[in-house]
Parts: C-alpha cells; structure tokens; sequence
C-alpha cells in the first residue's frame, strides 16, 4: 500500500506545536501521535478535518501533572495518508485500539471530540478496563438518521463531496472557520488546519463524510452498547453555539447518560479544545481529582 505523506513540514509552527513526534505502525501506514508528560494518561482524539494540533494548548496544560496522549488519525495532521486505505470508522478505531495497547495504557481518562467520539468510544467499550473517566465534547455515537445530517451526507460523502474535499480543501478551508463561536479562528490555526491536508492528500476528511451515512449499521452496534460509560465518571462539554452538532445531539447524551455533568458553554462552538483550551482542561482535571 502506497502511503503518501507531506514531503515537508515547514509550515508546522514549533512554537505553537513544540512536541516531540511518536509514530506507530498500524493500518494504513505510520500513525503519529504526541506523548508528552507524567502521570495518569489523558487520552484526546481528534475528529475531521482537524488533527492532534487541535489539543494543542490542552496538551500543554495538562502535561504539566499527567501523560498526555494525542494521535492522529491514518490521511490526518502528521500521519500518513494513503490514497487507496480503506479509512471506515470502524479500521480507525482498530488503529486507535492498536495504539491503547501497544502503549499499556490503563487509568486513563478518554476526551473524545466530532468523529473521534465513535472512534474513541468505541475502544472504551471493547476495553472498558483500560479508562476510568470520560469527556465528551460535541460528538454522536448513533446512526445519523435526522436531515440535518443525512442531506449533506448525501451530497458529501458522494462524487461531487470528494471532489469538494479533495481538489479544494473544502472541509478545512470552509467548515472549520464556519463553526467556530464567539471567538474566530486565527491565521495560525487556520494555516496548519489547511496545510495537514496538502493537494492529493485529502482522502481522509472525505471519507469520514461518507461515514456519516455508511457507517449506520456499526453505530448502531456502538450505540446499543453505551449503557457501558455509566460505568465511569463521564462529563458532557458542549459548545452551545455549534451548528454541527446542536441542542438535539446534547439532549440525547443526556438522556442516554443522565448522571453525567454537564458543561455548557455558551459562547462556543464546535471546536471546543480549540476555542476553550483552559475550560476544557478545567473539566479534565476537576474529573480526575473527583473520582
């Protein structure tokens, strides 16, 4: 399998994204992820169309007392991005179990974030023994039956969609600055969004558009099995001004999962690492001090 990967990374900010690079081959290719830290591991996994530089400033303040490990997933951020991988959501989920215990990981504290919620629950429920809490923000982990979903995953997740993603970027150009709150997104983070997924390497944000709707048979496998996460502390952050995944998306969670705590904050939106590092971290850290 040809595994296509940025021919540089100049354009990666050291100051920004100081971190030492991991890697770990899995399917697909070489999954780099971040470890930076001591302590009990914190667990933070990415959704589309972003990558571990999303947890940037979560990384940097929670490393400071825990282990703090951030992955990419196979065709994002600094991992490889073969053009002919399968990229289903059950195959990343595979690399993300893979990675959980190739490093032992156990005491863990799992935040999971957009599509990196099937994927990262979906290794809490095969390994429940392995974490001890949950952070949920702005996420699903069911079959996307409603319109809101099923109309642009018909149109993305098909031919025009690919060539949406993959000749014009549109993913991290368009939707990334779009879903954002009160606070905008900055040049740098725009930048680094933007060029992760450089020209013939952009595979990998389409096909979690075409998860939306191709993966309804596994999320429904997921879903049935959720009642699991009451096993564990769990704490629901949510961006109240995120159009992606809205008040509905939350209220299920909650009925799902009606002792957990919940967080709302108001002025952000769908990327809440990104736009709410500290109130995030906050969350994390009140977490794990209380259980």
């Amino acid at each position: 399998m040809a595994a296509a990967t940025p021919s540089s990374q100049s354009w990666l900010d050291k100051s920004e994204y100081p971190f030492a690079p991991h890697h770990l081959d899995v399917s697909g290719g070489r999954m780099h992820y971040v470890d930076e830290g001591n302590g009990s591991p914190v667990l933070l996994v990415h959704g589309t169309p972003v990558w571990s530089f999303l947890y940037r400033n979560v990384i940097r303040r929670l490393s400071a007392s825990h282990r703090v490990i951030a992955p990419d997933h196979i065709g994002f951020g600094l991992s490889d991005k073969p053009a002919d991988w399968s990229y289903t959501l059950p195959d990343h989920a595979s690399n993300l179990k893979r990675l959980v215990n190739e490093l032992d990981l156990s005491d863990t504290t799992l935040v999971v974030h957009d599509f990196g919620g099937p994927i990262g629950l979906s290794v809490f429920l095969d390994n429940p023994e392995r974490f001890k809490r949950v952070v949920i923000t702005n996420t699903f982990l069911w079959r996307l039956t409603d319109s809101h979903f099923t109309r642009p995953g018909r149109l993305l997740g098909g031919r025009v969609g690919k060539l949406l993603y993959t000749r014009l970027n549109m993913s991290a150009r368009f939707f990334v600055p779009r879903v954002f709150g009160e606070q905008k997104i900055t040049k740098t983070a725009r930048l680094h969004y933007r060029n992760a997924l450089p020209s013939g390497n952009r595979v990998g944000p389409w096909a979690m558009a075409r998860e939306m709707l191709k993966a309804g048979d596994w999320l429904d496998q997921q879903w049935q099995r959720a009642d699991l996460l009451k096993s564990v502390p769990v704490s629901i952050v949510w961006g109240e001004r995120d159009p992606t995944f809205r008040a509905e998306e939350l209220v299920r969670w909650i009925e799902r999962l009606p002792e957990a705590k919940v967080v709302r904050l108001l002025d952000v939106g769908h990327f809440v690492a990104e736009e709410a590092p500290d109130r995030l971290s906050d969350e994390v850290e009140e977490l794990i001090r209380s259980s």
